[in-house]
C-alpha cells in the first residue's frame, strides 16, 4: 500500500499560500495570527471535503478523523503555526501526511475498529513560551501560566487567543485521557544535517531534546553618543555583546555536544543611533538532551549575566517563559517504527532530535513515535528550507504502514 504524493504535495503546495510573503518568500503564520487561523479554517474545510469529521478544540487544536472517539485512538499529527519567514513543510507535513495517510486508507477499504485522527496542534513554536496545543492535549496547562503568558512583544495569548474569538480559558477543557489513545506519531522534517549529509532517507527518533527559554533585559542608563567618555558609561549593548561571547565558554564548561545555546531576538532601547542603549531585552533559548545539563547551562548563563552586569554598572533580571524537559519516545513504537522502515527497504538512523516537538508532551499519555525525513542542507525556520518529494514519499510511506502495524497489535 503506497500513498498519493501527488495528492499530498498539492495539499502542502496550496497551504504555503496562506502566511506566504512574497518580499522574503517566507511563511508567516504566528501562533493565533489571523493567518494562523485562516490555515485552521482551510484545514477543517479540506477534511469535510474528504469526508472526515472534524472540530476545533478550546486551545485551538482542529482535529479531524475517521471513526467514533469511543475508545483509544491512533492519533498523528503535528502542527501548522509557523515562526516569521518559516519554511512550507515543518509542521505542515506532518499534518496534511495524517489526513493522506487516513484518505490511503479509505482507497483501499481498510476497515478498523480503532478510530484513526489527525491533529494540528495550536502555537506549538512557542510564541508564547511552549507548545501550547499540545500541552493542553496532555493536560499539562493551569491557569496561572495561561493569563500570566505572553510573547517577546509584550502581548498577551489571552489578549491574542481573544483577538480570534477564543477564550483562553477554555483551552482547559482540551485534555485527553490516557485511556483516549492508542498512540500518537508524527512525521516532521528534521530541521538539521545529519540525514542529508548521510545520504539517509529516514530517521526513527529515539528522544527530544529539552528547552528553555529566557526573555532577559539589561538594565543601564541611555546617554550622548558624542559626550559620555566611554569608561562612564552603562551601555547595555556591551553587556549583551560580553555576554554571546561567553556563550562557547559556557557550553564547553558546562554542556556537552548536544548543547545549543541562541540569542534570537533582540531590542535596543531607545534604539537611537546617537544614543547609548539604555535597555538591552533578548531571548535566550538553551537545549539539551539531558536536564541535569540543561539545569547547569541555565545557571551557568545567569552567573555570567550576573558578573557581566557588575562590570557595565548594569540591572540584570530574566524571565523564564518555558521549561521543557528532554523526553525519550515510547521504546516499543520506536521500535515498531523501526521495523517498517526496513520493511519498505529504506536507509535510516536511530536518533535524537534537537528541536522540540508535540512529540514531547504526547509522549506523557500515550505511546508517542517520531519519524524524520532530511532537510536539504539542514535548513529549517527559513525560506529556503526544502524537503525533496520522494523523501516525503517515503516518510509519509513509514507513517502509513507505522499506523496499519499499530492497528494490528492488540
Amino acid at each position: 500500500m503506497q500513498i498519493n504524493c501527488e495528492r499530498l504535495k498539492a495539499n502542502l503546495i496550496e497551504l504555503s499560500k496562506i502566511g506566504y510573503n512574497e518580499e522574503d518568500r517566507g511563511i508567516y503564520r504566528p501562533g493565533y495570527s489571523d493567518a494562523d487561523m485562516e490555515s485552521r479554517r482551510w484545514l477543517q474545510e479540506k477534511a469535510k471535503a474528504a469526508g472526515y469529521e472534524t472540530y476545533m478544540d478550546g486551545a485551538g487544536n482542529v482535529f479531524f478523523g475517521r471513526g467514533e472517539l469511543n475508545k483509544p485512538a491512533v492519533l498523528m499529527g503535528s502542527h501548522i503555526d509557523s515562526v516569521p519567514a518559516g519554511g512550507i513543510f515543518d509542521g505542515s507535513l506532518g499534518v496534511l501526511a495524517a489526513l493522506e495517510v487516513m484518505q490511503t486508507l479509505d482507497e483501499n477499504q481498510v476497515v478498523t475498529e480503532t478510530p484513526v485522527w489527525g491533529v494540528a496542534t495550536a502555537e506549538e513554536e512557542g510564541r508564547f513560551g511552549g507548545m501550547l496545543g499540545a500541552q493542553a492535549i496532555s493536560g499539562k496547562l493551569n491557569p496561572d501560566w495561561i493569563m500570566s503568558a505572553h510573547d517577546a512583544d509584550g502581548v498577551y495569548l489571552k489578549d491574542a487567543m481573544a483577538a480570534q474569538g477564543l477564550n483562553a480559558m477554555d483551552a482547559l477543557d482540551a485534555a485527553w485521557r490516557p485511556e483516549q489513545l492508542k498512540a500518537y506519531l508524527e512525521l516532521h522534517i528534521e530541521q538539521g544535517p545529519v540525514l542529508f549529509q548521510e545520504n539517509l532517507q529516514i530517521g526513527v527518533v529515539e528522544g527530544i531534546s529539552g528547552v528553555f527559554k529566557w526573555i532577559v533585559h539589561l538594565k543601564g542608563k541611555a546617554d550622548h553618543a558624542g559626550t559620555a567618555p566611554m569608561d562612564m558609561r552603562s551601555d547595555a549593548f556591551m553587556g549583551l555583546a560580553d555576554f554571546a561571547h561567553e556563550i562557547e565558554r559556557i557550553i564547553a564548561e558546562n554542556g556537552t555536544d548536544k548543547t545549543r545555546i541562541t540569542v534570537g531576538k533582540v531590542e535596543l532601547k531607545p534604539g537611537y543611533p546617537h544614543t547609548v542603549p539604555g535597555e538591552a531585552i533578548f531571548t535566550i533559548v538553551g537545549r539539551d538532551m539531558d536536564e541535569e545539563v540543561m539545569k547547569e547551562v541555565a545557571n551557568a548563563c545567569r552567573k555570567a549575566l550576573s558578573a557581566i552586569a557588575r562590570k557595565h554598572r548594569l540591572m540584570f533580571e530574566y524571565e523564564q517563559s518555558s521549561w521543557l524537559a528532554p523526553k525519550p519516545c515510547s521504546a516499543k513504537l520506536t521500535d515498531l517504527i523501526e521495523e517498517q522502515v526496513k520493511a519498505l527497504d529504506y536507509s535510516y538512523l536511530r536518533m535524537p532530535s534537537g528541536a522540540g516537538h508535540d512529540t514531547q508532551f504526547l509522549s506523557e499519555i500515550t505511546d508517542a513515535g517520531l519519524i524524520f525525513i532530511p532537510s536539504v542542507n539542514g535548513v529549517s525556520h527559513a525560506p529556503d528550507e526544502w524537503s525533496h518529494w520522494h523523501d516525503i514519499e517515503a516518510g509519509t510511506n513509514v507513517l502509513l504502514h507505522s499506523v496499519l502495524a499499530n492497528l494490528a497489535e492488540n
